[in-house]
Formats: structure tokens, C-alpha cells, sequence
């Protein structure tokens, strides 16, 4: 069942009007995320010799405003690119997808000059042609090579490969001894112009190179190329294994103090731990002592109970109140009236009186 015409209207006006620069729907300008499917061809882009052109059929070029309308599934719009391509990089393809993307239905033909032609009109490359015209070919948005192309482009050459547009960036570029090789192009309406990217160029990356020359060259040196290979003479070889072996001793260095400084840091971990475990324990140990020998610790209490066992046991046990007590009352003794001294005594009453004398004191000595 089909859903309703009005929510599918809406959903299209809601992706017009919310999208961004580059088709985005995100508020951000983030375009959406495509599904996971291939893009690329299976096979690298064929040389224009190996195809074949049907030439019965007349060659009529569209114009810019039937290009942008959108031409029939047989009849691509044909845009031809140029370039030297040495050290393909992002900024090449990028060009070229612009090339491809400039019209609905576009065929995209690129030429790559030989090593002859650039040699004698730009300089010298890093490449070579048969490399460029490889790397040129593996491009994702190139349809088709022509290699050998001509510097300055001519009607026959058009003609035969039957091109309705030229792509170049717009900037006027003088060579072989023109302002502009592009200017009658540019008349005949056939120029298309793209951009070009900012801080990417064959030039930036050769610079990048003799700039940074000596460490390449000992790069190179150390993965096993020889000083002939690399145009480097005796000494400047040896000098540069001479830095190779004082930049390892660096590195074996900087190593030492990275791991001494963990090392350090371990020690310092570990030492905090063990301060914190001794304070730990001084304060267990502290208030062990002090609830065994403080104030009111249990040694004190200990000392009060064997001094109180001691005690009772030195201490001797008290007589109970029912035994009969060891005072004696003294015998009685007759004494005159109003006189001092005793009577005498008769021998025998002498006698007992030394005996009751002698009862008395040691009853004393007793108590």
C-alpha cells in the first residue's frame, strides 16, 4: 500500500529547503551517509586508440544550455582535460571529478602530454610519461586516456575526438609562447572552468622533498639504497650514517628518561602508599598504648585487682563473734584502804602473786 501523496510532498519540500552547500539535510552542512555499495570500475580507463569511434554518424557539438538540460543515455557529453599529471595527487583528481560532474551525462576524455613535449615547455618531471599515463588511467572519474596529447589544442584534434567542452582551471596559463593556450577556446565558447585546490601541487610536493632532502636521503640510505642511486657523494654518505647513529643514541637516551621518569613516578606511588599504611598503623599502635597504659587503661585496672588479690591474701582472717574472747580479767587483789603500798604478803601469797604477775604479761604479749 502506497503511503499518502500529501506526507511525501512534505518530505520533499522539508529535504529542499533544508539542504546545505553540498546537498546535506543536517542543519551542520554534514551531508548524509550513503549506503555501502561499490562506486569504482573494476577495470583502469582504456587509451583512446583502443576505442573505437563511429565515425558514419556526423559530429554536432550540444550546446552549454542543452549539456546542462541533459543529453540522451547514447549521446554523452564529451569534456576533454589536459595536464602533465607528474606525482598524481588530490588535487589531479579532484580537477577531474570536477570535469565529470559539470554536466548530467558527461564522458569524460583526459590527455596526458609525453615526456618530450613537457621536457621541452614546462621542465623536467619525476616521473615518466608511461607512469602518468598508468597513473592517469586508475582514476576513478576518467573514461577514457589519449596519450601523446598536443600542447596547444587545434580544430583537427577536436574534431577527431569529437569534444564539445575543454576543462582547465580559469586562470590564463602562458606557454610556448601564447598568453593563453586556452584563449581560443575560450572564444569559441568550448571552455568549462573548474577550480583548483589550495596548498596541493606537483611543485608544493618537489619542494617539500629538496626541502627535507637530507632526511629522505637517509631514509633511503638506511632501507637499503646506495649512495650511487641516490646521487650522494662519500662524504655526505657518511655523514649522514654518522647522524643516523647519533639520532639512535638520542632515541636510546630519550627512551632511558621516559622510563626512569616511570619509574620515579612508580617509586613515588608506592612510597605514598607506605606513608599512608605507616600512618595508618602509628595510629592503631597509639591507641593500643594508650588504652593499655593510659589513665584509665587496663594495665591500671590489672595492677588494682593483683594489689586487692595481695592484699587478701597477706592480711590475716578476722576471729568470728561467737568464739570466746582471750581477755581475762585480772585476778583481784586486796589492797589496804587509804594506803599505797600493799600488804605484805606472806611467802605463799608472794609466791602467787609472781605467778599472777607473771600470767599478766604474757597475756599482754599476746595481745
Amino acid at each position: 500500500m502506497e503511503p499518502p501523496t500529501s506526507s511525501r510532498l512534505n518530505s520533499r519540500k522539508r529535504r529542499k529547503d533544508g539542504s546545505g552547500p553540498n546537498g546535506a539535510t543536517e542543519p551542520d552542512g554534514i551531508p548524509p551517509k550513503m549506503s555501502r555499495r561499490s562506486f569504482g570500475l573494476r577495470e583502469p580507463a582504456p587509451f583512446s586508440d583502443e576505442v573505437e569511434i563511429d565515425y558514419s554518424k556526423p559530429y554536432i557539438r550540444v550546446t552549454y544550455e542543452e549539456a546542462m538540460r541533459g543529453t540522451p543515455l547514447d549521446r554523452p557529453v564529451r569534456v576533454y582535460a589536459d595536464g602533465i599529471f607528474d606525482l598524481f595527487h588530490s588535487g589531479h583528481a579532484r580537477a577531474l571529478m570536477q570535469a565529470k560532474n559539470l554536466f548530467p551525462n558527461t564522458y569524460l576524455i583526459v590527455g596526458v602530454c609525453s615526456d618530450e613535449l613537457t621536457h621541452n615547455f614546462k621542465g623536467f618531471t619525476v616521473m615518466n610519461e608511461n607512469e602518468r599515463y598508468d597513473a592517469v588511467q586508475h582514476c576513478r572519474y576518467v573514461d577514457e586516456v589519449v596519450r601523446n596529447a598536443p600542447w596547444t589544442l587545434t580544430p583537427e584534434f577536436l574534431a577527431e575526438h569529437r569534444i564539445d567542452f575543454v576543462a582547465h582551471d580559469d586562470i590564463p596559463y602562458s606557454s610556448a609562447g601564447s598568453d593563453d593556450v586556452y584563449k581560443h577556446i575560450k572564444e569559441a565558447g568550448m571552455f568549462a572552468p573548474t577550480q583548483r585546490t589550495e596548498g596541493i601541487s606537483t611543485s608544493d610536493i618537489i619542494t617539500r622533498i629538496v626541502r627535507d632532502y637530507d632526511v629522505y636521503a637517509r631514509r633511503n640510505l638506511q632501507r637499503g639504497y646506495t649512495a650511487k642511486e641516490l646521487n650522494v657523494s662519500f662524504i655526505n654518505e657518511k655523514k649522514y650514517h654518522l647522524q643516523e647513529r647519533v639520532d639512535k643514541v638520542k632515541k636510546r637516551v630519550k627512551d632511558v628518561e621516559e622510563k626512569s621518569k616511570e619509574f620515579v613516578q612508580k617509586v613515588e606511588e608506592k612510597s605514598i602508599d607506605l606513608i599512608q599504611k605507616w600512618e595508618e598503623k602509628s595510629r592503631e599502635f597509639i591507641g593500643n598504648f594508650l588504652e593499655m597504659f593510659g589513665p584509665e587503661g587496663a594495665l591500671k585496672h590489672m595492677l588494682k585487682e593483683g594489689k586487692g588479690r595481695m592484699l587478701q591474701a597477706i592480711s590475716p582472717k578476722q576471729s568470728p563473734s561467737s568464739s570466746p574472747t582471750h581477755d581475762r580479767s585480772p585476778s583481784p587483789s586486796f589492797r589496804w584502804p587509804f594506803s599505797t603500798k600493799t600488804p605484805p604478803s606472806s611467802p605463799a601469797n608472794r609466791a602467787r602473786n609472781e605467778s599472777t604477775i607473771t600470767y599478766d604479761i604474757s597475756e599482754d604479749e599476746e595481745d
